[in-house]
């Protein structure tokens, strides 16, 4: 009988796949020994493998020129990051090796990107499209970016009060863009985003407080479809709606000229996962070359922003299996060595699906589990519906350590945990791990944060300000008395 986790996994999924492989009955991820890498380091871990950002922006850079080439486009692309996808230097850094551009969300991410400024990584000829409800601060970040000399921030219009704002603080002439608040699809809550500006309203919008004013100048119509980009008729026709209001707008506008698509590729999240990235594109660039055909308008130039694109693959978490529990005759639970809430938090906020998979054991028998976390909460858990189908792991055995991995996870987890900060029932942060390659082709590993220190949550928590308090207290008393 075919009765071993191999044997699954043979049945089920063509394997190997690009990223996955084995070696000795042990996974191998991108390459990397991962049963190695827990032995050296140990679980919880999360990791991260630099490579597979450049890959991944190289890889759409690739399927945008094709798709430019195939349709003799006029208009150039552009791929920005989503920073808030992950803010991480190191992520940072990797991306703009491959010449691309800056997407913002807040007020912060302008710090962010003059300190990437100061370190060489951004020039003053990259694109930095500042997105979002902009209250003070922002204004203000955004503001001075554009006063000492970037002029290609774009702060993207989020509501009327804020092109007043922008002309009040910004010196000289500036750009701007305006966001198109789009109708969601019809199982959201509400009709319309609360982002931007609704379709109707956009060309009373230009003509009302931009068309006559000397200080702006539009140059971008941003179109973002919260569900992503997907081959189904809802998103197409909100394409069509976006460039009918984008052709109306440069007929009345000549400084019109890019069309910013945002983001909203998919990453992988099961062994099965399939979509076509290059006939999405291609049918994005044929849609916008027949509408502007139509309106005889030149087309735009196109950009994108890419954020769990961009990082999401790059990103890994590993647990050992620590304990079995029996709860019924029908339910096992593994308990892991971390929690979901504090390390996965999109898998019980969204139920979110990453690719599970055991580390080591893959040639002994398997059986299906639930996974459970540390935490006393019952929401921290992992399985079928976020996993799409029953979870099946090499047998616990308590005298054979069981890892698995949790791939694909590099996109927002970091962000909303709370990285560094309080995490729920107080579950440390795990190390974290920066993997890369070097000019040959080989392995490193840097060790970016260790796990996280009660220290660390206490004096958050204030313990540690109460106890330096107290002892300030004692010493003066004392200082007194000496006296």
């Amino acid at each position: 009988m075919n009765t071993k986790y191999i044997d699954l996994i043979d049945q089920t999924y063509f394997f190997p796949q690009e990223e996955f492989n084995l070696n000795e009955g042990n996974l191998q991820f991108h390459g990397i020994p991962l049963a190695e890498l827990t032995a050296k380091y140990g679980s919880p871990l999360k990791f991260t493998y630099l490579p597979r950002i450049s890959q991944n922006v190289a890889r759409a850079k690739n399927w945008f020129e094709n798709a430019l080439r195939k349709h003799n486009y006029k208009g150039k692309y552009q791929y920005c990051y989503c920073t808030k996808s992950s803010h991480f230097q190191h992520i940072l850094h990797e991306a703009l090796k491959n010449d691309i551009h800056i997407e913002t969300s807040s007020a912060f991410d302008i710090d962010i990107v003059e300190q990437l400024k100061r370190d060489g990584k951004i020039k003053d000829d990259t694109y930095v499209i500042c997105n979002g409800f902009k209250r003070a601060q922002y204004i203000e970040n955004i503001a001075r970016l554009i006063n000492e000399g970037h002029q290609n921030c774009i702060p993207v219009v989020d509501n009327y009060e804020e092109i007043n704002l922008l002309c009040e603080a910004i010196d000289d002439s500036f750009k701007v863009g305006i966001r198109i608040a789009s109708e969601e699809e019809p199982k959201f809550e509400f009709y319309t985003s609360r982002l931007g500006i609704g379709y109707k309203n956009i060309v009373p919008f230009y003509e009302d407080q931009i068309k006559n004013n000397e200080q702006i100048e539009l140059k971008m119509l941003h179109f973002f479809i919260n569900t992503g980009i997907r081959d189904n008729a809802y998103y197409w026709n909100e394409l069509v709606k976006c460039l009918k209001v984008y052709v109306r707008l440069k007929k009345i506008c000549p400084s019109l000229d890019s069309l910013n698509i945002g983001g909203g590729f998919p990453i992988k999240n099961s062994l099965v996962f399939e979509y076509d990235y290059q006939y999405m594109v291609d049918e994005i660039i044929n849609q916008i070359v027949l509408a502007c055909s139509e309106a005889d308008v030149p087309v735009p130039h196109i950009f994108t922003e890419f954020g769990t694109f961009t990082v999401g693959e790059s990103g890994g978490a590993i647990y050992e299996v620590l304990y079995q529990k029996q709860q019924n005759d029908r339910e096992k639970w593994n308990m892991i060595d971390s929690s979901f809430i504090t390390t996965l938090p999109d898998t019980w906020a969204i139920n979110k699906r990453f690719i599970l998979l055991p580390i080591n054991r893959w040639n002994e028998e398997y059986e299906r589990v639930l996974l459970g976390g540390l935490t006393c909460d019952s929401d921290d858990y992992y399985n079928s519906e976020q996993n799409r189908n029953a979870i099946y792991l090499p047998k616990y055995k308590k005298e054979k350590p069981l890892y698995i991995g949790f791939f694909n996870t590099g996109a927002y987890q970091e962000n909303i945990g709370g990285y560094g900060g309080l995490q729920h029932c107080l579950i440390p942060q795990p190390k974290h791990v920066l993997i890369d390659r070097d000019e040959n082709g080989n392995l490193t590993y840097e060790l970016f944060s260790e796990q996280q220190k009660s220290e660390k949550m206490l004096e958050i928590l204030g313990y540690s300000k109460k106890d330096k308090t107290n002892n300030t207290k004692m010493e003066t008393i004392d200082a007194a008395e000496e006296n």
